[in-house]
């Protein structure tokens, strides 16, 4: 089997392949003493695994993507226009809590920059040209999040956002695997042992992944008992946005005038989440254990499941148009 076959079964396994880790970190959660030791080991894991993740990110597609300026104003305004104001709708239904609506705000603001493609490939949706997009979507949520953190939460956001800690974890867990990322990707390009080098840690992604959800749910399980309550409050509004935000996307698309695919590939980011790719800046949060990783993971596996819909649903769209 080439590397290049045994990435694409991984890819279309993944959503198995993630809830079986799930199912596994739980059970050693609880049934394996001292599981919580394994708490040091998150950021290490998390750093690896955005790495590995922004290795798949085609920084030289940058120029590409913004060509196309219909796809990317379609794109951009639903991730950064629509789906906040569709969260602003969503949030008077969630609990007061500011640690709470912390977690629901960091995860449902961010646009998803690594399994959307494949679920989008899958879903017949334009993966090619969605790929392309995703450096402007890291960089534009990057720059938005704390925008957006402060208008939504107000004086809260004070309180439970440091910036310390904050600007710490974004710079060693998302800006310094970014940059590595892009200069494993520049010596690829002029070095054969660079190629072979990243062709290889292009298999990590979905391996790296299920690792960070085991250790997460492995070391956050023993002390689940005052995330429950969190968790479980979220759930009505991960379901309500996992349905509207596709739907949302998809007549955006159409407003824009964009073919069968690229309006597919809308729809899907704007259902799919940077859940993992985030949780780096809500570790960061104090007294963040064990609330926002349990009501980030809880996005997670509504997430995966709704994306197992949006590929036979989502591929519907258009079914009549063009999809060139």
């Amino acid at each position: 089997m080439t590397q290049s076959e045994l990435r694409d079964r991984l890819e279309t396994h993944q959503v198995a392949i993630y809830f079986a880790v799930v199912l596994l970190g739980a059970s050693a959660g609880a049934f394996v003493p001292g599981a919580t030791a394994l708490e040091p080991a998150i950021n290490p894991a998390l750093a690896f695994m955005l790495f590995v993740t922004f290795l798949q990110v085609p920084i030289a597609a940058l120029g590409q993507a913004l060509r196309d300026v219909r796809f990317l104003a379609a794109l951009l305004g639903v991730n950064f226009i629509v789906v906040p104001l569709l969260v602003a709708g969503l949030m008077p239904f969630a609990p007061d809590d500011p640690l709470i609506r912390l977690g629901i705000l960091i995860v449902l603001l961010c646009p998803c920059i690594d399994y959307v493609v494949t679920f989008a490939h899958l879903g017949r949706a334009d993966a090619r040209l969605l790929l392309a997009s995703t450096p402007a979507l890291l960089i534009v949520q990057m720059l938005l999040l704390p925008v957006y953190l402060a208008a939504f939460l107000g004086d809260d956001a004070a309180d439970v956002v440091q910036a310390g800690p904050f600007v710490h974890a974004f710079l060693w867990l998302i800006a310094l695997p970014l940059i590595l990322a892009i200069l494993c990707q520049l010596w690829a390009r002029r070095s054969p042992a660079g190629e072979r080098i990243t062709a290889s840690l292009g298999l990590l992604p979905v391996p790296a992944t299920a690792l960070v959800l085991f250790i997460v749910i492995a070391a956050v399980v023993p002390q689940l008992g005052a995330a429950i309550p969190a968790a479980t409050s979220v759930l009505p509004l991960y379901i309500a946005f996992a349905v509207l935000a596709p739907i949302a996307g998809w007549l955006v698309a159409r407003v824009a005038g964009l073919d069968a695919a690229g309006g597919r590939a809308v729809a899907f980011s704007a259902g799919t989440r940077n859940s993992l790719v985030v949780l780096p800046l809500a570790m960061a949060v104090p007294g963040a254990l064990p609330v926002l990783p349990a009501i980030i993971v809880t996005q997670t596996l509504v997430e995966l499941i709704s994306e197992l819909v949006y590929v036979r649903a989502i591929a519907r769209l258009g079914r009549g148009a063009s999809s060139n």
